[in-house]
């Protein structure tokens, strides 16, 4: 399968995950690759890709190895880090993220890109908005390197862990001249059924403009195996030299993600106590040393409770009536939603709690 668009770190970074969630795949698929001008040919490849995600923290690393015409294969790699600060002043945070991608051929040749990026971010429950500029580059085999300055604006909405939205406006000062990037998705989760849908479009007067889009279905058959199909095209990526291409792939992907063991659950949602102009949530756990809150009301920062004894744990939160979800963060490593709580999914094979303010 063709590798991701440089837009599926925006949706991670984005729309953020809804608890810490870890993930290892391997994608097997065959497909049709047609490049401007007309010419195409068939496909097969093998792709691992591993992922860890969390409020503040996203690391995915993915490669490939497909096959080209002639007999000869192409290994693609590709790794993003991004990392935030907890929020201060208003829910401000400072980021920075790290990409590296990668190409080979059996037949030689070699390419490598490289960007950096630190950004001032502001995230409210539900949506947010962030700044940031960084340097980027790329390499070809006996061709000179090349630099730019690169600007990124960017914006999210998500609601609960069913659908995300994500937008961005990348200015880029390649080779003494602008150009840039504006980039929408959409990403909707129904039941076992995630469809994705990006669209590109590069302005330019000095280099041109053109747009591109890309399609993603996924079906998970099982927890664990998912059968995925996809279509569209990608811009040309002028640090690497790859050119402009449509694709169209049908595969399965295996995860390894841990099963769940919690019940599917048939319980209400929790109500927080009234307080007078607060909200008080209480929970009994038993041997926990810390216990913390996150949720859709405040970012899914975790906020610590209080140890009452006797294994009750006490907190305040602040929030209008309406329906959210939450997990509780258990000695600062695992994500558990209480015993007798409603539970929804939340898109990733994992449960999020529910909790409601008449």
């Amino acid at each position: 399968m063709p590798p991701f668009p440089r837009l599926v770190p925006l949706l991670i970074l984005g729309a953020r995950t809804l608890a810490a969630q870890g993930d290892v795949t391997l994608g097997l698929g065959a497909g049709t690759v047609r490049y401007t001008g007309g010419a195409s040919f068939s496909t097969a490849s093998v792709s691992p890709a591993a992922q860890f995600e969390s409020p503040t923290l996203t690391a995915a690393g993915s490669a490939s190895l497909a096959s080209l015409p002639q007999g000869v294969w192409s290994t693609q790699g590709r790794g993003d880090v991004w990392a935030a600060s907890a929020p201060f002043a208003a829910r401000l945070q400072l980021a920075g993220e790290v990409l590296a991608a990668g190409t080979t051929r059996g037949d030689g040749g070699w390419s490598a890109a490289a960007h950096g990026i630190g950004e001032v971010l502001w995230a409210a429950p539900r949506w947010g908005v962030a700044l940031g500029a960084g340097p980027s580059a790329g390499w070809i085999e006996s061709t000179p390197s090349v630099t730019a300055l690169h600007l990124r604006a960017r914006g999210w909405w998500q609601t609960g862990p069913t659908i995300a939205a994500v937008a961005s406006v990348e200015p880029t000062w390649f080779l003494g001249a602008w150009f840039t990037d504006v980039t929408t998705g959409l990403t909707v989760t129904r039941g076992r059924v995630t469809a994705s849908f990006w669209t590109q479009a590069r302005l330019s007067a000095a280099y041109g403009s053109t747009a591109a889009g890309n399609a993603l279905l996924q079906a998970f058959l099982t927890p664990a195996i998912a059968i995925e199909l996809g279509g569209g095209s990608y811009l040309r990526d002028p640090y690497q030299g790859l050119p402009r291409t449509g694709y169209g792939t049908l595969g399965v992907r295996l995860h390894a993600r841990p099963p769940i063991t919690r019940p599917p659950a048939r319980w209400a949602p929790l109500i927080p106590t009234p307080r007078g102009d607060t909200l008080i949530v209480r929970f009994r756990l038993s041997g926990a040393r810390t216990v913390a809150i996150a949720g859709d009301w405040n970012a899914w920062q975790p906020a610590p409770l209080r140890a009452m004894g006797g294994d009750l744990w006490e907190g305040v939160v602040t929030m209008r009536s309406g329906l959210y979800h939450f997990n509780l963060l258990v000695d600062g490593t695992e994500w558990v939603v209480p015993h007798g709580v409603a539970t929804v999914s939340d898109g990733l094979g994992g449960l999020v709690g529910v909790l409601t303010v008449p």
